[in-house]
């Protein structure tokens, strides 16, 4: 199955830097984590008791392939300026939003060609709009695969950093599980020297004490309102183009 394994990765690879999408991409980041991990069921705890188990979203779940999409630095550099979100960084987040499908079917037609399953969520939209909880986290589950830590901005931080977007597939196929090597990347939690994403935050929403989830969603439906054009884009990402933005690819 390694061999199976190291096909995805090229997959996912050459697809996310060939695309036809007007956004560009780095190099993504992938792994694996057993669909039978105890740690999902914490996530019914952490998350919200709704949150779904692998076997809710395909009964024959063996695998969950969890993919991190990191966008370019002049992505986030360009969202680093003035308090209004760049229109670049909108358009990321409906090409990637496509790409992570596109991603997801192309894993499918993979695996389906070698008598395998897939069953996925969708990239975004997945949540309660009373409670703002997702009932599949994408983030979350890229935490159980070992890609990366949380940090104060509650984003996964990778060793590529955490601007950019995640998705993951659920499948039949024993694939081997990732190696899980936790690394602490939040400068804040490492030794206190950062907070630009609270500082950095338009509304105030996040503070070293949690987020005010219906304050900044409600932030993202006015930016959403600014760029009706495009598409939905309920997006801000000022929390996340700071020193963790960008790490080593």
């Amino acid at each position: 199955m390694q061999d199976l394994a190291k096909e995805i990765c090229e997959l996912l690879e050459h697809k996310t830097c060939n695309n036809d999408k007007e956004t560009c991409y780095r190099k993504p980041l992938i792994s694996f984590v057993a669909a039978d991990n105890p740690s999902f069921f914490e996530l019914k705890e952490i998350v919200t008791p709704n949150h779904l188990l692998p076997t809710d979203i395909l009964p024959e779940a063996k695998t969950v392939i969890v993919f991190f999409i990191p966008f370019t630095r002049e992505t986030v550099k360009e969202n680093r300026v003035g308090n209004l979100v760049a229109k670049s960084w909108s358009q990321a987040y409906i090409d990637t939003n496509q790409l992570i499908y596109e991603l997801c079917q192309d894993i499918h037609d993979l695996l389906a060609k070698k008598g395998y399953k897939t069953s996925w969520q969708p990239a975004t939209h997945n949540f309660d709009p009373k409670t703002l909880e997702a009932k599949w986290s994408h983030r979350s589950v890229a935490y159980l695969a070992g890609m990366g830590s949380f940090g104060v901005n509650r984003m996964l931080i990778t060793p590529g950093g955490c601007a950019g977007r995640y998705g993951s597939v659920v499948t039949s196929a024993p694939l081997p599980p990732s190696n899980i090597e936790r690394a602490e990347y939040c400068l804040y939690k490492k030794n206190g020297t950062c907070t630009y994403c609270i500082d950095n935050c338009p509304t105030g929403a996040l503070t070293l004490e949690g987020l005010d989830k219906e304050k900044c969603y409600a932030h993202l439906l006015e930016v959403a309102e600014n760029f009706q054009d495009m598409g939905l884009c309920d997006v801000c990402g000022k929390c996340v183009v700071g020193p963790c933005a960008i790490r080593n690819n």
